[in-house]
This record gives C-alpha cells, sequence and structure tokens, in this order.
C-alpha cells in the first residue's frame, strides 16, 4: 500500500471514529470520512488482540490491506477509511475474506463497479 494511502495518526484515526459514518457485516465494519481536497482514500486497519496472536493479527492486517490495493481503482478518492476486523474474520482464507470486505464497502456504497469511473 503507498504511504499516500495510508492513515497513520491517531489524530485521523479519532476523526473518523467521531465524526464519520460506519457499515459494518459479521466479520468487519468500515468507518469513512469525507476528506474534501483530497485526490485518493487513506485506510487505516484495526485488528484487536482479541483475534489472536501477532502472527494471526499481521497475517490479517496484510491480507486486508492487499485486498483493497487490488480494489483500490473501485474505491472513490476524498475518503478517509479505517476497516476493523471482528473474531470470525480471523478463520477466513483470502477468498472469504475478499468477499466480505468487498461487502462492507458496497454497504457503505463506497464501492463502483468495474469500469464505472472511466478506466
Amino acid at each position: 500500500m503507498e504511504k499516500k494511502n495510508r492513515l497513520t495518526k491517531r489524530e485521523y484515526f479519532d476523526k473518523v471514529y467521531r465524526h464519520g459514518k460506519s457499515a459494518a457485516n459479521h466479520q468487519f465494519v468500515l468507518y469513512y470520512k469525507v476528506q474534501h481536497g483530497q485526490d485518493s482514500f487513506r485506510l487505516g486497519v484495526s485488528v484487536s488482540k482479541k483475534l489472536g496472536n501477532a502472527v494471526v493479527r499481521n497475517r490479517i492486517r496484510r491480507m486486508l490491506k492487499e485486498i483493497v490495493r487490488l480494489n483500490a481503482a473501485r474505491i472513490p478518492g476524498g475518503y478517509d477509511l479505517i476497516l476493523i476486523a471482528r473474531k470470525p474474520a480471523a478463520d477466513m482464507d483470502y477468498h472469504e475474506m475478499e468477499k466480505s470486505v468487498l461487502h462492507v464497502f458496497k454497504r457503505a456504497s463506497l464501492l463502483q463497479r468495474r469500469g464505472e469511473n472511466g478506466d
């Protein structure tokens, strides 16, 4: 994931939590907030210690970032996003996780169909 697409500072996370909206399914929660004057989206990923040890959490985090990276063309710019993994995500394989993440983006109306954004 490119540096410009990372949500890094605690204050940015707090703004999204406080002023943003959310969408969820059983495996993930997506918080999102419009950021005017920003041409691309920024993503933060949160995986709780309740999901497992560091190996499990890092695996989930890497897979989530890869799913978003591969679908970045379908996600509109100008948003700060936080993707939170819930307990059932720890037992998912890549394809199940991808389907679930895309589902939560659709619930938030943040996923364009392939080719819809002028590609």
